[in-house]
């Protein structure tokens, strides 16, 4: 569902420096309560099956786009932490490497593993048809879009006529879901849904939470870590609905896809997986088999 791109109002953030809605902003915390490093032992023959040029560098790159809690995201100190980086270090420990994690615009990521630049991404990237014609994803998450409101409040995706809802800019939110379903509002004779567009999904989440939208509208992950931020402030509302896996990206016909499908198979059997996806509140989407482009690899 992940396709980021100015700024959210002054209000906004100076509420968030003044900590009135700290718990859903990026910084706030860093990793969840109860983190701790997930670093698996190195698994002979998948490390043997690493591709030379990698296994000579001796690292794996991913390349990756905060913020997007609790994918990826800056802490208080800098550091980019998130889901997706303490798995893909998992991944790279069960072969045998480091990771080197390259920060990059989220619309050049894809180009960069095409020119090898990079060997795969790690950045909530919708496992879909059409980039399956030009990449393999391997499939390590079940997401799909996912609401979250004020305690109260009654809106929901399907009563959103009329309401002001917060998105992250350029996301399927508010790129395709949104704006669909306000013009069916407008169909039925209702008022069209006012969307409010952030910089990133924090600050819409705070938005709802100051009271200056009725609901935020985002990728399930992204929803469940507002909530779980917000200590009480919001929560969910609605089903996950038009669901869709997270990948991560490689090249076409790579044998980076079945290595790290395998990696990442050994991660879910030895239980390491489940691990990070209840350290950073993702159980709900947690796959029992890693899957090639939506098939279990052969």
């Amino acid at each position: 569902m992940r396709k980021p791109f100015a700024a959210a109002a002054a209000l906004v953030v100076a509420a968030l420096t003044l900590g009135l809605a700290g718990c859903v902003t990026n910084e706030e915390g860093g990793r969840p309560d109860g983190w701790a490093p997930v670093s698996p032992e190195p698994v002979p023959e998948l490390a043997d099956r690493v591709p030379d040029d990698i296994r000579e560098r001796g690292s794996i790159v991913i390349a990756t786009n905060p913020p997007f809690s609790p994918m990826e995201f800056r802490d208080s100190h800098g550091e980019v932490v998130g889901f997706d980086i303490d798995l893909a270090q998992a991944a790279a420990s069960v072969l045998d490497l480091e990771l080197t994690v390259r920060e990059q615009d989220f619309p050049l990521i894809l180009p960069s593993i095409t020119a090898g630049t990079v060997d795969f991404g790690a950045s909530g990237f919708t496992s879909n048809e059409e980039r399956r014609e030009t990449y393999d994803f391997v499939d390590y998450l079940d997401t799909g879009l996912q609401w979250a409101r004020r305690p109260g409040s009654t809106v929901t995706p399907d009563t959103a006529c009329g309401a002001e809802i917060a998105v992250q800019r350029g996301t399927v939110a508010d790129m395709e879901d949104l704006p669909a379903r306000s013009e069916a509002c407008v169909e039925a004779g209702l008022e069209p849904i006012r969307k409010l567009a952030y910089q990133d999904a924090s600050t819409a989440a705070t938005a709802v939470v100051l009271g200056r939208a009725d609901a935020l509208a985002a990728d399930s992950p992204v929803s469940a870590w507002a909530v779980q931020r917000a200590d009480g402030q919001l929560e969910l509302a609605g089903d996950i609905y038009d669901g869709a896996p997270f990948g991560w990206p490689v090249p076409q016909g790579s044998e980076l896809a079945p290595l790290l499908a395998d990696a990442l198979q050994h991660l879910i059997d030895s239980g390491d997986y489940a691990r990070l996806c209840d350290m950073w509140g993702l159980a709900d989407g947690a796959v029992d088999v890693a899957r090639i482009n939506g098939e279990e690899p052969r």
